[in-house]
């Protein structure tokens, strides 16, 4: 299995700088207010990309902040219940179990 996904992530590299390669001509950006800016253009696909997971990230900050208040509040009550994580049946426990009768 770890020979397998070697060689997914050796063709994915490949792939890519076979990208980069083919993808060296000029390309240009046209911002607004004539602001232009001139980069190769795998440069310019790897902005892009890089730009999106940014925003992406950004956009889950706020949910993680509200999930961490959450698990802060919720620690200290748990802690003083004396929760503690459920335990898990034993593996024979189906087994052991009578089948359930259909109405």
């Amino acid at each position: 299995m770890r020979v397998f996904v070697w060689l997914l992530r050796a063709f994915i590299f490949f792939t890519l700088f076979a990208f980069a390669l083919n993808n060296q001509q000029t390309a240009i950006v046209n911002w607004f207010f004539g602001v232009q800016w001139h980069a190769p253009m795998v440069i310019v696909v790897l902005a892009a990309f890089a730009a999106g997971c940014v925003i992406g990230v950004l956009a889950m900050v706020p949910g993680w902040w509200r999930h961490w208040r959450a698990a802060r509040r919720a620690a200290p009550q748990a802690e003083a219940v004396g929760a503690r994580p459920p335990v898990p049946p034993p593996a024979d426990y189906a087994a052991a179990q009578p089948p359930r009768e259909l109405l």
